[in-house]
């Protein structure tokens, strides 16, 4: 008994020792695992103090950690500073910030990814925050922990989670013990944004009709319902309901965007074009048309040119209202590559002809530009775009500096009167050249740019070698930088692609990249 006690209490002991701030537990190296066994269920942020992502979802973050704990639920949250706890941010793969984990069940080793809500993607900052609500995340976290399909007893169930749904898939299955039906859970856990249920009902069948074991997808749209007719494994399963779950033809929303981008299909044709106009319905017509012949290639998206908050979307593929209906195409693969038909005019006929030209690998990327400048090269900081680029950067007796910005980001913004202070510094340098490019603007194939600021040296050479920056982003982390040849603060182009903040170097990363990395 007292061997209980003396347990209990060091139990209890250990507990006291991780602070909390609003609810929300302190984690360091030194007591994360300890965490994980007092807490079995804790999601984690990874933080950095200076970053404005950070700070935003901080009133949140504390609201969904106070609401579980009011409620009494094993669920707890966490946060670590990434820039304090560097170890354990590596250790965790964290590449920027805010990365949240989700460890289920004490799992240190297998933390779970989120739905997809904060893509690493430019389009997603672009929105109003898709899933930092409070009550986002306790929904998600509730559904990650609780049963992953709903038992359907009974006709009236049923029919209530498919009326109450834009989307359900349920597994019809007269044995819920057998191994299709266990597949089936491991593919309803798989997936946060659709719902599942599960029935052996007799009545529930005949209502269907269905006769045996399947599993149906309903939907409020295009045919109204799907059929899987595969093997009942997970990955079979989780393809047939990404491949089924949207529309045709999809808008692009702050609500639809997670599954857009969550989505297996990585090619999209978008359609710029004002919902309020006249011959809206005859543009949209035209273009579910050409999707038909593409379902499962190619996602079919529209997006509304005249909401507030698709200006940044437009402005990413070098567009303007006024220049709308127009349709562009764009790869998300490891880099994001760009597309525009030889014709704008909106007709099925062109848009399966572009499209067709695309999946036989016969199209040439779209790549923007603006103009040079008359004086590109009279400041200290020289202008660069897309038609003088790799003329300045790979000059191989310069060794080239270059910011690639966004007019609208806050931290380019902060960035400017350093940069402005090292073009001072270097403008008699015989062969130092310190440049900038809106990346909004101007692309070149020889650098893409996944967030902003980036920053890049071309040293002098015939080889086109190209260095990332990651050190300290102050005139004298520059200068030292550019001193040593790029080698004090810097890394082979590719080495720091994907750490897109320094988590072991407080102030330098890319803040305002696309938005935060989460992982649940």
């Amino acid at each position: 008994m007292l061997r209980f006690f003396v347990l209990c209490t060091l139990a209890l002991a250990s507990r006291a020792d991780i602070a909390e701030e609003d609810d929300v537990l302190v984690l360091k190296k030194s007591n994360f695992e300890e965490a994980l066994k007092a807490h079995p269920n804790i999601l984690v942020e990874f933080y950095a103090p200076w970053c404005g992502h950070c700070k935003a979802l901080v009133p949140e973050y504390a609201k969904a950690a106070s609401t579980l704990k009011a409620e009494g639920s094993d669920i707890r949250l966490a946060k670590v500073d990434a820039t304090e706890e560097a170890d354990l941010a590596q250790e965790f793969g964290v590449r920027g910030y805010p990365t949240i984990k989700f460890f289920k069940g004490g799992d240190k080793d297998s933390p779970k990814e989120y739905s997809g809500e904060w893509a690493r993607l430019h389009f997603v900052c672009f929105l109003p925050a898709a899933g930092r609500q409070a009550d986002d995340i306790v929904n998600w976290l509730k559904k990650r922990t609780g049963p992953a399909a709903t038992t359907l007893g009974e006709v009236a169930q049923a029919e209530s989670l498919i009326a109450d749904n834009e989307v359900a898939v349920i597994g019809f299955f007269k044995d819920v013990e057998s191994e299709g039906a266990k597949a089936f859970l491991k593919a309803a856990e798989a997936l946060d944004d659709v719902p599942f249920g599960i029935t052996s009902d007799d009545a529930v069948f005949s209502k269907f009709e269905v006769s045996k074991d399947a599993v149906v997808l309903f939907k409020k749209f295009d045919e109204g319902r799907n059929t899987f007719d595969g093997e009942l494994n997970k990955a079979d399963l989780l393809s047939f309901i990404k491949g089924n779950q949207l529309p045709l033809v999809i808008e692009f929303t702050e609500q639809t965007a997670p599954k857009i981008f969550g989505g297996e299909i990585k090619s999209h044709i978008l359609m710029f074009v004002p919902k309020a106009a006249s011959d809206f319905n005859d543009k949209m017509s035209e273009f579910k048309k050409a999707a038909e012949g593409f379902k499962g290639k190619i996602l079919f998206i529209f997006i509304d040119s005249e909401v507030d908050d698709n200006q940044r979307i437009l402005e990413f593929f070098g567009l303007k209202k006024e220049e709308c209906p127009a349709i562009r195409l764009i790869t998300l693969e490891d880099e994001m590559t760009k597309y525009r038909p030889e014709s704008e005019a909106i007709t099925a006929e062109n848009i399966i002809a572009f499209c067709t030209l695309f999946t036989e690998g016969k199209l040439k990327p779209h790549l923007m530009s603006q103009d040079i400048p008359e004086d590109w090269d009279k400041n200290p900081v020289k202008v660069l775009v897309g038609k003088n680029f790799e003329e300045i950067v790979f000059d191989p007796k310069k060794n080239v500096f270059v910011e690639f910005y966004a007019p609208w980001c806050g931290h380019c913004k902060q960035l400017e009167p350093i940069w402005t202070k090292l073009g001072e510094k270097y403008k008699e340098s015989s062969d130092i050249v310190v440049a900038k490019m809106d990346s909004t603007a101007n692309e070149n194939e020889a650098v893409k740019v996944h967030s902003f600021p980036t920053l890049k040296f071309f040293p002098a050479g015939d080889d086109r070698k190209v260095i990332d920056y990651n050190g300290e982003r102050t005139l004298e982390g520059f200068s030292k930088f550019l001193e040593s040849g790029g080698k004090e603060g810097g890394a082979p182009a590719g080495e720091d692609e994907e750490e897109e903040a320094d988590v072991s170097t407080p102030g330098v990363g890319t803040e305002s990249s696309v938005g935060p990395i989460i992982h649940l």
